[in-house]
């Protein structure tokens, strides 16, 4: 199998699904007569007129079940509809988050990212990301990137619960340069699981199309190869390590989907430890006693899921230079294998 690589940013959000927000608001019988931009702009919190004008402009602001201009002259007990493709953000903040940096020149850094921190704001989590961090590391320099997406310098992103090495660019020209070698697959992005059960074959390609659930618009779910609904989704998978009733995976895509790893598992039937949203936490029956005990344990010692983005090569965008980075398995994952073979070792013996 080739190492292959994402095929460029937008096809790489792991993270948080963009789900639209919709508002109601009726116009109280005192308002006075304003428009309707004004209106919502006051109305909404964090709302820019420029987003809410962008809003009407595409239909997406109903009047009384009708689209409007901006111009439109609110009148006492209008019903506005409004929905959002995203909601409205704050000012994004510089704030002094620890992180773990593991390479940094002028042009760009690596970090290490710890699970539980969230990559950049967004519903629900506005602070204590690894943007807000960023923008505190960097200091003035990080004036020159873009926060109108609350993502300065992000050039891939990873799960909320998923730890790993991800890029950071610390200026624009280093951002699109680093962009571009995602587009072209020219960086190689390798991720360690521990997956539920021993996959037959041991080392394989899976081959779906990944769109949104029909049951539930904030997963993702697998459709047929090259049908016509959801886009091209293409894994590789190796066994490095058969752990009798689990597995130690090294995964590689081909294609950067959505939670494209963590939806392909649970299609091969063997979810990753842990993933509570694709069948990977619940409690299974295993072949020796105390199996459930055992299992809830090792839920209390990995409480996400078993994924972990551990190696990354590219070239530094200014200079050309290769560059090869690996992050071993965070302290998690490691106890987790430990209980997994300790126990394997007991039931052998």
């Amino acid at each position: 199998m080739q190492n292959q690589t994402l095929k460029n940013e937008s096809e790489q959000p792991e993270g948080v699904i963009p789900e639209p927000k919709k508002l109601t608001l009726q116009v109280s019988r005192v308002q006075s007569s304003m428009r309707i931009d004004q209106y919502l702009t006051r109305q909404i919190e964090n709302a820019t007129r420029n987003k809410v004008q962008e809003a009407i402009e595409e239909g997406r602001v109903l009047v009384n079940e009708k689209p409007v201009k901006s111009n439109y002259r609110i009148k006492s007990c209008d019903l506005i509809q409004m929905t959002f493709l995203r909601p409205p953000a704050p000012e994004l903040t510089a704030e002094d988050i620890p992180i773990n940096i593991i390479y940094e020149d002028q042009d760009m850094m690596v970090i290490n990212k710890e699970p539980g921190m969230v990559v950049h704001p967004a519903f629900g989590n506005w602070t204590g990301t690894l943007a807000n961090a960023i923008l505190h590391h960097i200091g003035k320099d990080a004036e020159d990137l873009d926060k109108s997406e609350l993502r300065p310098g992000i050039v891939h992103r990873l799960d909320k619960n998923t730890s790993g090495l991800i890029i950071i660019a610390k200026n624009p020209v280093a951002l699109h340069r680093l962009a571009r070698q995602f587009a072209e697959r020219k960086v190689i992005k390798i991720y360690k699981a521990i997956a539920w059960g021993v996959p037959d074959p041991l080392s394989g390609t899976i081959q779906t199309n990944i769109g949104r659930s029909r049951k539930d618009r904030k997963i993702m779910a697998n459709f047929p190869f090259e049908g016509k609904d959801g886009k091209t989704a293409i894994t590789d998978y190796t066994v490095t390590e058969n752990l009798h009733w689990f597995s130690l995976l090294s995964v590689t895509l081909h294609t950067g989907r959505t939670h494209q790893i963590r939806a392909h598992m649970q299609h091969l039937g063997h979810p990753i430890l842990g993933d509570e949203t694709y069948g990977g936490a619940s409690l299974r029956t295993l072949p020796f006693s105390k199996s459930e005990s055992f299992v809830r344990n090792l839920f209390e010692l990995l409480p996400r899921q078993a994924l972990h983005a551990a190696h990354l090569s590219f070239h530094q965008p200014m200079s050309h230079e290769p560059l090869s980075f690996t992050a071993p398995l965070p302290e998690d994952m490691q106890l987790a294998l430990e209980k997994i073979r300790s126990i394997i070792e007991q039931e052998s013996a």
